[in-house]
């Protein structure tokens, strides 16, 4: 278990900060022409990043994403944890800043309960 929670760290911490580049950078420099057509006109150089931030993290994001989704049901299997508290955290991952206290409480739980189980005498 020890593995897969190192695993879903990583995960749940580059789709998190994955998705906040995507919505609070790449979004906006991609779609404030609309807004402002000659502040950001199409073809801007803040176009064009925007485009290449959506595009090519967009795509990395996505892949990242369905891995993240596979390390965070592997490791609700084998925490046991309930159907409810998986769906919620895995829910939580797709949500920019929500996706932190997602991983926070979903860190914790499998903390705790490697502590539980580590203290626990062996031949018990």
């Amino acid at each position: 278990m020890k593995a897969a929670l190192t695993w879903y760290r990583v995960f749940a911490t580059v789709v998190g900060i994955s998705i906040i580049i995507l919505i609070l950078v790449g979004l906006p420099l991609t779609e404030l022409h609309k807004l402002s057509p000659g502040l950001f006109p199409v073809g801007s150089a803040g176009y064009n990043l925007g485009n290449a931030i959506s595009l090519y993290l967009g795509t990395a994001h996505g892949f990242i994403y369905m891995g993240f989704l596979f390390i965070a049901f592997t490791l609700s299997r084998l925490a046991k944890w309930s159907i409810t508290f998986t769906l919620v955290t895995l829910l939580c991952g797709t949500i920019p800043f929500l996706s932190f206290w997602a991983e926070f409480r979903a860190i914790h739980k499998a903390e705790a309960q490697l502590a539980a189980r580590d203290s626990v005498p062996a031949g018990s």
